[in-house]
């Protein structure tokens, strides 16, 4: 059995808009899990990336951005919250640059959970099991 999954940021989008853009493993993970009945898992920090990267008109999704936001508020997914713990492992990951990205990679960690991403600089840092 594969460990929980935590989504990030571009993973949730393209799952819920346009699933064609996941890979073959990315989409064979998010339903693996889903027929565990496992939630799927997504860091806070996701929310204000798809409302800060949306008003900006760098992101289309179907809609309003009120309610993809309270889609991922919703079954299968579980948001995770930046808690202390998160925070602090974020501030060591040094090889991550943007806030965001070590925040999403820190709550994988400190949950234990494998990242689904196609973010090169992610999956490079090797500071989190990913699923590509």
């Amino acid at each position: 059995m594969t460990a929980r999954l935590l989504l990030d940021t571009h993973v949730v989008v393209r799952w819920l808009c346009d699933a064609k853009r996941l890979s073959r493993e990315q989409l064979r993970a998010i339903d693996q899990c889903e027929r565990r009945g496992e939630p799927l898992d997504v860091s806070a920090i996701t929310l204000l990336e798809v409302a800060i990267l949306a008003r900006a008109g760098e992101l289309r999704i179907e809609g309003l951005l009120e309610e993809f936001l309270e889609t991922l508020d919703r079954k299968p997914f579980r948001i995770l919250p930046l808690t202390p713990a998160v925070a602090f492992e974020a501030g060591s990951l040094r090889s991550l640059k943007d806030p965001a990205d070590r925040v999403i990679a820190a709550t994988a960690r400190v949950h234990g959970l494998q990242l689904v991403t196609s973010d090169e600089r992610i999956v490079a840092s090797s500071v989190v099991r990913t699923v590509t």
